[in-house]
């Protein structure tokens, strides 16, 4: 009877532990799960806005999606990759087209992501000094960036107007730079056009970008470069670029996706058709899919658009993770 007596209390206390076990464990699981719980709406809401019309668009690539299927694209026959053979013909002049409109892209892109780093980089390294308004520049600066798109566009379509416009009236009326008024939305000033608008609402992200980078950066590293003779450029060059190589690893790429992709600024700035000079890639397979009714070749240079992108990031990422790797060493 001893022994009972004894042995009765330890299993109560092996079976209040186990079930205090069990609670701390289902609260540990709950804890864990709960973020993964709050993030599931925006999970499904990105597979139904990006994830299946991606996978769809690329069913129509495979698909002679044309006018006549449109009610019922289900329906459309089966052309393999026939659409792509089309796309890459060079010889051809859809083949043709689309690489001209290709070669522009990626020199607009070029420009308008090196512009935007250049004046956002000056921009962020210039205000990093205290002075009187030195607030009211960084809200000036941001303007550009947090004007809704449409608005800031439509307002350079009336500045670059022929006859009264605000660009003309400067440079040609007051600067006499010009013998007369240049036609910006048409001919081959349409690129300069789409340039000066796309670095003009590009280049503060850059700036706000770069600015957050060098609060990262001690302020000891340049007082002892200046206490060692070290001028503003050695110290820009020794001290504040190596320092921002991280950031600005991540802000290249993200400019060059932003304006390789970009659509509503040459889509406002001049319409449906885009000038030859300034047939920027977007517009290209808009005008392929929605003016000439051709879906399925439309969705086949948008399937070879994310190729070339993703070829791009991926090679781009691997030489800056080696890089980053290096200098670590």
């Amino acid at each position: 009877m001893t022994t009972t007596a004894l042995k009765e209390p330890v299993r109560k206390t092996s079976h209040g532990a186990a079930a205090r076990e069990s609670r701390r464990r289902t609260g540990r699981i709950r804890r864990i799960s709960l973020p993964y719980l709050l993030l599931l709406p925006a999970l499904l809401l990105e597979l139904l806005v990006h994830l299946v019309p991606m996978v769809i668009g690329m069913v129509m690539s495979f698909k002679e999606l044309t006018q006549f299927y449109i009610r019922d694209w289900g329906t459309a026959p089966w052309s393999g990759l026939g659409n792509y053979q089309v796309s890459v013909d060079f010889d051809a002049p859809v083949g043709e087209a689309l690489l001209h409109s290709f070669f522009v892209t990626v020199g607009f892109t070029l420009l308008s992501v090196g512009l935007c780093w250049l004046i956002g980089t000056a921009a962020a390294v210039y205000l990093q000094d205290t002075f009187r308004g030195r607030g009211l520049l960084r809200a000036l600066f941001l303007v550009p960036y947090a004007l809704p798109v449409y608005a800031a566009v439509i307002t350079w379509v009336f500045m670059f107007q022929h006859d009264n416009g605000l660009v003309n009236h400067v440079l040609h009326d007051q600067l006499h730079l010009t013998d007369q008024p240049s036609f910006w939305l048409i001919g081959d000033n349409s690129f300069y056009a789409l340039l000066t608008v796309s670095v003009w609402k590009g280049w503060p992200f850059a700036f706000l970008i770069v600015m957050a980078g060098l609060q990262n950066i001690p302020k000891e590293l340049y007082e002892a470069a200046a206490l060692d003779g070290a001028g503003m450029w050695q110290q820009i060059r020794r001290i504040t670029l190596p320092s921002l190589r991280p950031v600005n690893q991540v802000l290249v790429l993200v400019l060059f996706l932003w304006t390789f992709n970009d659509f509503n600024t040459p889509y406002v700035l001049f319409g449906k058709a885009a000038p030859e000079a300034a047939d920027l890639i977007s517009v290209h397979i808009y005008q392929a899919s929605f003016v000439t009714w051709n879906f399925g070749t439309g969705s086949a240079m948008s399937v070879l658009l994310l190729l070339f992108l993703l070829v791009v990031t991926g090679v781009y990422l691997l030489f800056t993770s080696r890089g980053r790797r290096a200098a670590d060493v």
